[in-house]
């Protein structure tokens, strides 16, 4: 059996972080047995469907390097399929029209409220032996419903769940296909409900493995009778936990979450991502730090937790500072024009000097946006705080800061010239490192604390930085 997976987000809004980290798995699950990977586009929400969430969805997968196999395959390209098989199944007597009006149904659901049962479609318009049907009414466009078992329980093994198993009772049958359009000919169909097509896509794309959110199980025995009503095969569900919010509640785009693709323009790599999502749900022992190759390699479908995860900001920012640390520099260079774009500075990433600056602030940045703001002050101004400047530009500090103004003038524009500029300072005026090194950062820098002095101050223009003293000086 050659081992297919898939990823199905709906383009009704962004890719979320829960839907991510599902085609995460899928992605590593297919690629750890030698797979196929599917993108699918469940659209049939036509009302709430956009094309910019798809752009946006295509766009996340890309970010996040999860290539796919097949796809994107939209739903909506394939409603002659849907219509093919319902026929089919009214032919073999496990589906059948319904010409419930709304109307009828909201009354329906009122007297069994008023009675204290659970709301449910009465089954009014099933088949049944020796049951006499009506006539269908004049104007009403019906739906189709599948006719699901009555009795016994479905049951299936669960990847992550285990076994799970629910009884046929509590289950109506479900609607298949919506009503056709108001316009649309006698006979014709609409379009499928999401149970339906998801089963038909699964069906057709030989999908043999699934991992989606636990919010599906509910759904899961419907699905499962389609597929034996169809005589299919059935896949292996596994049922991933919610992930929770710093709030305890589900972590969600109906609940403030944000895109995927908002932490790209947050400044974080795909990398950490991934590494990050890979730990909300499943373990490799220990393991906290591991690479995408190294997932692979792990992912068999074992491991996977139980219990929900909790969303961890904090976390996820240690995680992807070990990543930015790890990244190659000409790739940080690449990455931070956008972001310094943003904070008004134009670069270039073929210039040597963005790569070196980047491999000089990147041990004391978690995000690309703060590595983009210590190097922002190479190009611009950078005054120091009212604070800073009367604790460290005083008249205490000016005579050594004019004399190494004058020095660096004239040095050799390199660290090691730099520093002894710096040094022969220090030795004229009786000075240790600290009571030099930090007036001269304030003045430069705008800042107490950087790295080491000589080091940052090779790396800016000598213009600008006696520029920057003179003021200091003023």
């Amino acid at each position: 059996m050659t081992v297919r997976t898939r990823i199905a987000p709906s383009p009704t809004g962004f890719l979320h972080l829960g839907t991510a980290r599902t085609a995460l798995y899928s992605w590593a699950y297919a690629r750890h047995f030698g797979g196929q990977f599917v993108l699918r586009i469940e659209d049939t929400d036509v009302a709430r469907s956009t094309q910019e969430s798809v752009d946006q969805i295509l766009d996340a997968m890309h970010w996040l390097g999860l290539s796919y196999d097949e796809g994107p395959v939209h739903q909506m390209h394939r409603l002659p399929r849907y219509h093919q098989v319902a026929e089919a199944m009214i032919a073999a007597g496990t589906a059948y029209r319904c010409y419930c009006t709304p109307e009828e149904l909201d009354a329906m659901r009122e007297a069994q409220r008023a009675r204290g049962e659970k709301t449910r479609y009465d089954g009014r318009w099933r088949p049944e032996p020796g049951k006499t049907l009506p006539l269908p009414p004049a104007g009403v466009q019906p739906v189709v419903r599948f006719r699901n078992p009555t009795s016994g329980n479905v049951s299936w093994d669960d990847l992550v769940k285990g076994t799970i198993s629910i009884a046929n009772a509590e289950f109506d049958d479900l609607i298949l296909l919506r009503p056709p359009t108001a316009d649309a000919p006698d006979g014709a169909l609409g379009v499928p409900t999401y149970n339906f097509a998801v089963v038909v896509d699964d069906i057709d794309m030989r999908i043999t493995h699934v991992f989606r959110g636990d919010e599906h199980i509910n759904n899961t025995p419907w699905q499962i009778n389609i597929f034996r009503a169809l005589g299919a095969p059935l896949p292996q569900y596994g049922h991933c936990p919610i992930i929770l919010g710093a709030d305890g509640l589900k972590l969600s785009k109906r609940r403030g979450a944000v895109s995927v693709m908002a932490y790209e323009e947050a400044g974080y790599l795909p990398e950490a991502m991934l590494n990050y999502l890979a730990r909300l749900g499943w373990s490799h022992g220990d393991d906290e730090l591991f690479s995408r190759e190294q997932m692979v390699q792990w992912f068999d479908g074992s491991h996977m937790a139980r219990s929900p995860a909790q969303w961890d900001a904090a976390k996820l920012a240690w995680v992807n500072a070990h990543y930015v640390k790890l990244a190659d520099d000409a790739r940080l260079a690449a990455l931070a024009v956008r972001h310094l774009a943003t904070l008004g500075v134009a670069a270039d990433a073929a210039d040597p000097r963005l790569a070196q600056r980047c491999a000089l602030f990147k041990d004391r940045c978690a995000t690309l946006v703060e590595l983009a703001r210590w190097i922002a002050m190479f190009e611009q101004p950078a005054p120091p705080s009212a604070e800073d400047r009367a604790a460290h530009l005083g008249a205490a500090a000016q005579p050594a800061l004019r004399a190494l103004r004058e020095r660096l003038a004239t040095a050799t524009w390199d660290k090691t010239g730099i520093a002894q500029a710096i040094k022969e300072t220090l030795a004229e005026h009786k000075l240790k490192m600290p009571q030099l090194a930090i007036p001269l950062r304030v003045a430069v820098c705008g800042r107490t604390q950087t790295p080491a002095i000589d080091a940052v101050l090779a790396l800016f223009d000598r213009v600008t930085v006696i520029e920057r003293l003179s003021a200091a000086l003023a």
